[in-house]
């Protein structure tokens, strides 16, 4: 696969939020292994051991600097997620969260049934169309994977996110993507689609990239030529008549 541009020492990578959306994603699992696909700096696993999960391990596309690893370097791996991948063992609990929109949309299934092939519970949560971020090449609402997971016979649901929707301690991109699925062959594809939301934290950031990415195509000549002929007549009359109140 080609490179994916993505730096984590480009982000801020806090322990607050997964600290208070952990236990709230935990709650009815008691698990014991956790498996946390794109894990980064490892901010989830350090968060889970101090939860009292001993058994973490971590994977990720790109590679880490140990000096910024928070848990020890032996608890991950360097794996290219386009591809198919096996650990060889199942952990009680997957993470997979805020990844999925940086691999091209032909390796989605790739990813999810990786995801389903280490665990019977996976928590999930990827960016949305119009989410801004470092290479974001896979923007999908929600229903999107939701119909991966079932293919792979898991039923989904998303109650942990309105549970964490209000905490503005938590980033709100975990607050507005995050859904579990689990396996539940008979019941794939028959729960309820998941929503499509935009959360209030993170609609005045996608407003301005519009209005960023507008202001780019106008001054580029862009946009067509009947626009210009249209809208600057009329703004530039609006400009004189104020001039001259």
């Amino acid at each position: 696969m080609d490179s994916i541009d993505y730096t984590h020492s480009k982000h801020r990578h806090t322990l607050d939020g997964p600290r208070l959306a952990l236990p709230v994603m935990l709650e009815m699992t008691k698990a014991k292994s956790l498996l946390d696909v794109g894990c980064g700096t490892g901010t989830w696993l350090k968060v889970a051991q101090e939860s009292g999960i001993v058994d973490v391990f971590g994977v990720d596309g790109i590679a880490v600097t140990p000096g910024n690893f928070l848990v020890a370097k032996t608890l991950f791996r360097q794996q290219d997620l386009t591809q198919s991948w096996n650990l060889g063992r199942r952990f009680e609990v997957a993470l997979c969260l805020e990844v999925a929109e940086h691999l091209d949309e032909p390796f989605a299934v790739n990813l999810i049934e990786a995801l389903t092939r280490h665990s019977d519970t996976v928590i999930f949560g990827a960016a949305c169309p119009g989410q801004s971020g470092q290479h974001h090449v896979n923007c999908q609402w929600p229903a999107y994977w939701q119909i991966l997971f079932n293919r792979c016979g898991y039923a989904c649901a998303d109650e942990v996110r309105w549970r964490i929707w209000p905490d503005d301690r938590i980033e709100a991109w975990y607050r507005q993507n995050i859904f579990i699925a689990r396996r539940d062959p008979s019941g794939a594809g028959h729960e309820p689609r998941i929503q499509s939301v935009v959360h209030p934290g993170i609609l005045a950031t996608m407003l301005q990239d519009e209005l960023s990415n507008n202001a780019s195509k106008i001054a580029e000549g862009s946009l067509p030529f009947a626009w210009y002929l249209k809208v600057f007549p009329k703004a530039l009359l609006k400009k004189i008549a104020g001039k001259f109140k």
